[in-house]
């Protein structure tokens, strides 16, 4: 970024303008929005497989599964650490690069935070559930909405809005509340095809696949982005 002096002089409206041309450019040299977003869809797709094999399925002569998902309680939580802290080495790296300071620490420490969150019902449910049959079928809608909220996924759109927050980046917020839209209402899909204990697994696969594609496009349009704003 070059900067370049302005006449003590000038037109206070031209001097202002200035001003914020010059913040607005510093706001875009701190951002590698991208790169968190690739960061994550990486760490999303590559815990698809600890899912899958990780999965324990019993299917029971009525006809019924159970299924425990152990490959995502392994996984996930240091992975999503890795990934944070990634996140904000990158982003010091970038911003010292440009001369300029940093505000990624609350990010970092969101998702922290939430990664703690996601574990710690993780572990509950695994503890519980076992010993304790699940509530009246169908399963009420807060209940399908909070069991979402509390995957992996949904968490990062929620590190994400924190993200935005920091940039005061309004494409970035836009973008993590329709992916938190399409996690929370949409996805995650659990109705399998075929036999159960490949569709059980399917079912499961598919949400953090369409997630990871969600965030690879993020990627690519905040990187075209900030080609063109160069």
């Amino acid at each position: 970024m070059t900067t370049a002096s302005v006449p003590a002089d000038g037109d206070p409206r031209r001097l202002l303008s200035d001003v914020r041309a010059l913040t607005r450019q510093v706001r875009l040299d701190q951002r590698v929005t991208w790169l968190a977003l690739l960061v994550l869809a990486t760490v999303t797709l590559v815990g698809i497989p600890f899912d899958w094999f990780g999965m324990t399925v019993r299917c029971l002569p009525d006809g019924g599964c159970e299924f425990s998902r152990r490959g995502v309680l392994y996984y996930w939580p240091p992975a999503l650490l890795l990934a944070y802290a990634t996140i904000a080495v990158c982003y010091v790296r970038a911003a010292r690069a440009r001369g300029l300071g940093s505000r990624v620490l609350p990010y970092a420490i969101t998702g922290a935070v939430t990664t703690l969150v996601f574990t710690a019902a993780w572990v509950a449910a695994a503890l519980y559930f076992p010993s304790h049959p699940l509530p009246e079928q169908p399963l009420p809608y807060w209940w399908l909405l909070l069991d979402r909220l509390l995957t992996p996924w949904s968490m990062i759109g929620i590190a994400l809005l924190v993200l935005a927050r920091l940039e005061r980046n309004l494409a970035l917020g836009l973008f993590t509340v329709g992916y938190l839209a399409m996690v929370l209402l949409v996805l995650p899909m659990n109705n399998g095809w075929g036999p159960p204990h490949w569709s059980i697994r399917a079912g499961m696969a598919l949400p953090q696949l369409v997630s990871a594609t969600v965030l690879l496009l993020g990627a690519a349009g905040f990187a075209a982005a900030r080609r063109r704003h160069r």
